[in-house]
């Protein structure tokens, strides 16, 4: 009855529209009080959530994307993936997954590349005869190759919460965002030949020797991240700042990041970042209280009755993720699910990092789904555009996306082959 209590008062806050984190906190608190506890250890215990040392990438890599995007990094990836790809027909389809793929090795947040990449991506194919609802579509989905692909934010906040390698979480991910980039360049060559309208370009030497020069000290971004972690060089908060850091001195030598765009950078990267610490320690309250009413014992027993076979326990699993992801904020979901989730999974005999990459790629789903998908509300917005529009062209997308979370719960080996190649 304390459970159901505590649940009907949250529903009714997020329906409300009160911001998730004070709608975990306020009946949590009261739970605290009417239960004897003093709000010092209440708040003793949303403090001690925040102090985590792998949640310090957060900021680094908040501040990363935020820098590239004013640093105009996107839009060099974009001219240089556009002049690639001049005379492809469709090529516009394959250059927004391109950029996509190469901005998220930079961004780690599927709202930053939403809104960075979608205001150029969008405008440019529209303007060659695109149909609006294709050019939505596939700059919305290809968004969610950032959270993906390393350095993906809710990877780092899943690997502090669950005690895993960030770098073996940051490799096992790397498959998945690449499968889900072939499969929307598939389903691009399908979508372009019903559209006889496009335009294609001209290839032209001399546009891709230039922007080629414009991409060359960027690109080595991800090789700073993702080698420095995987050859032992740098922890994942390491390789963050030091990739802060090369950023801003690549944007000094090409001279594309003003002083106004730093302070702007800096100051994004605080409202962000206090935005998701302070979901983090609500939830981590609410998290404490669901382990002490013995949440996770009871849904295992739960679950045990229904099933034995962890590929089935995956599949309700990624099912409940993408409903809670399309009305819950991801990071509130992962702090609130995986201290209960994680024991349950290891009873299945399901490995951790498994486990956080379908849950990743289950509540990515749910960002482009109604009723408060996040990414869905920022490309209509950033496009000008209905979003019962943008649903309808982001649909044929998701066809690869939930392709490889079903690959994710089927075949485990795939998910973990190059962790293990790796020795991670």
């Amino acid at each position: 009855m304390t459970l159901a209590l505590l649940g009907i008062a949250i529903v009714v806050l997020l329906m409300l529209r009160v911001p998730v984190a004070f709608a975990f906190l306020g009946p949590s608190l009261v739970y605290m009080l009417v239960d004897g506890r003093s709000a010092g250890m209440a708040m003793r215990q949303v403090a001690e959530a925040a102090q985590s040392f792998p949640l310090l990438a957060v900021p680094l890599f908040i501040l990363l994307g935020s820098l590239a995007n004013h640093a105009g990094l996107a839009d060099r990836i974009f001219r240089f993936a556009l002049a690639l790809f001049a005379s492809i027909r469709g090529n516009l389809g394959y250059v927004t997954v391109g950029t996509s793929v190469g901005f998220s090795w930079m961004s780690g947040s599927a709202v930053a590349d939403a809104a960075a990449l979608g205001k150029v991506q969008i405008p440019a194919m529209l303007k060659n005869g695109y149909d609006r609802r294709f050019a939505t579509g596939i700059s919305a989905t290809s968004s969610l190759i950032a959270p993906i692909m390393p350095p993906s934010i809710p990877a780092v906040i899943y690997a502090g919460l669950a005690a895993a390698s960030t770098g073996a979480l940051f490799a096992a991910a790397v498959i998945p965002a690449v499968l889900i980039a072939l499969g929307l360049c598939v389903v691009v060559w399908v979508l372009v030949r019903r559209q006889p309208n496009i335009r294609r370009g001209r290839f032209d030497v001399q546009e891709l020797r230039a922007s080629t020069k414009g991409v060359l000290l960027p690109i080595l971004t991800p090789v700073i991240i993702l080698g420095g972690i995987l050859a032992g060089l740098f922890t994942p908060t390491e390789a963050a700042a030091v990739s802060v850091v090369y950023v801003i001195l690549i944007s000094l030598i090409q001279r594309s990041l003003s002083w106004r765009g730093f302070i702007t950078a800096l100051r994004e990267t605080v409202l962000t970042t206090g935005a998701i610490m302070i979901i983090v320690a609500s939830a981590a309250l609410l998290g404490y209280i669901l382990a002490r009413e013995r949440l996770p014992q009871m849904l295992t027993e739960l679950l045990f009755e229904i099933t034995e076979n962890p590929v089935v326990f995956l599949l309700l699993i990624a099912g409940l993720m993408l409903i809670l992801g399309t009305v819950i904020d991801s990071t509130a979901i992962l702090v609130l699910v995986v201290p209960i989730l994680l024991p349950i999974a290891l009873e299945y005999g399901i490995d951790p990092i498994n486990l956080g990459v379908v849950l990743i790629l289950s509540l990515m789903i749910g960002l482009l789904t109604p009723p408060v998908g996040t990414v869905l509300f920022m490309t209509a917005a950033v496009s000008n555009t209905r979003v019962g529009e943008v649903f309808r062209g982001i649909l044929p997308f998701l066809i690869p996306a939930i392709v490889v979370t079903l690959l994710a719960i089927l075949l485990p080996d795939l998910i973990l082959f190059l962790p293990g190649v790796l020795g991670l």
